[in-house]
């Protein structure tokens, strides 16, 4: 018996060390557990699929067709390529709505976000009160842009509006109709998008200058760098992962403004955007699904321009370092 049992033993020893024995792998998660994280995972991804991709994906649909929403699926009328040829022929708001997204999206990169990474390095330093700043700075995120909208009307109203009554100009012959005038109401209601998106990208920098390496800084200085010097040259490209969020993020805030011009005055007389034009031809009087379908896919081909080289960038750099 004892030799069956050294027999046996050495048996064992000799599989397990062969690697022929089977291991019990061990679940640190309980049938419980896996179904919480199914429900979890599950509700938000259909709830994301039924409510962004279905109606993006039927946009793309309706924009070949010519359908006013009305009799049902039966009345939906396949036109090809026509809604896209008229949208740039012969849909006269079109090129302005454009024209004012672009000059939306360079006041946002050349004022709104240089002025943001300003901000960002006055209250990086050793400021007093920089904690206060920073709320202060930041408050008009926090409000919608719907409210920033009422406010514009309460600054540029043409009698009742603070800056007329500061410039004095509250009465014919001098008054200044702000919102009312093709140019300056585009001006006045970029001014108050811009003080919005300041505060915002003020805060992304503040992160960005928080994680930058500070031996850069202290070598820079070494080697006889300026403040400004060690900005341009060591800190701002050290920054470059920021630098693109940022980017990102301004230019998608250029193309989906839309709250703040409709509350002014309803997207028109000067105001004109691609997202306004999409929110009249849909349900607005004229009800041109198909039409406000095809502009809509216009306005989201401009986005993934911007979005679809971020994410290439941002994935392809994640598994050339092996993450």
């Amino acid at each position: 018996m004892a030799d069956e049992a050294t027999l046996s033993q050495s048996t064992v020893a000799g599989a397990v060390g062969a690697g022929t024995v089977p291991r019990r792998r061990l679940s640190l998660l309980t049938r419980q557990d896996k179904l919480v994280l199914a429900l979890m995972l599950g509700i938000p991804t259909f709830i994301h699929l039924l409510l962004v991709w279905m109606p993006a994906l039927a946009s793309i649909a309706l924009s070949f067709t010519r359908w006013n929403g009305v009799g049902g699926l039966s009345t939906i009328e396949p036109i090809g390529l026509k809604n896209y040829s008229d949208i740039v022929t012969i849909y006269p708001p079109f090129w302005p709505a454009l024209e004012h997204n672009v000059i939306w999206l360079a006041f946002l990169v050349f004022i709104a976000t240089p002025f943001g990474m300003f901000l960002a390095l006055l209250l990086d330093g050793e400021v007093k009160g920089s904690r206060f700043y920073q709320s202060a700075f930041f408050l008009p995120v926090v409000l919608s842009l719907a409210i920033t909208g009422f406010i514009v009307d309460l600054f540029f109203a043409p009698e009742q509006g603070l800056v007329n009554n500061v410039l004095g100009t509250t009465r014919p012959p001098n008054l200044i109709d702000w919102l009312g005038t093709p140019g300056l109401n585009l001006i006045a209601v970029l001014l108050f998008a811009g003080w919005r998106h300041a505060g915002y990208i003020m805060v992304l920098y503040l992160a960005g200058l928080k994680s930058v390496d500070p031996s850069l800084k202290e070598a820079a200085a070494i080697d006889g760098a300026n403040a400004r010097q060690t900005f341009i040259r060591v800190t701002f490209p050290a920054m470059h992962p920021i630098n693109v969020v940022v980017l990102v993020i301004t230019i998608i805030e250029a193309l989906r403004a839309f709250d703040l011009v409709f509350v002014v005055n309803k997207g028109r007389n000067g105001l004109e955007l691609l997202s306004v034009l999409v929110t009249n031809n849909i349900v607005g009087e004229a009800s041109r699904i198909g039409f406000g379908s095809a502009l809509a896919v216009i306005l989201l081909a401009i986005s993934l321009g911007a979005i679809v080289p971020y994410l290439w960038r941002t994935f392809h750099v994640d598994a050339a370092e092996g993450i």
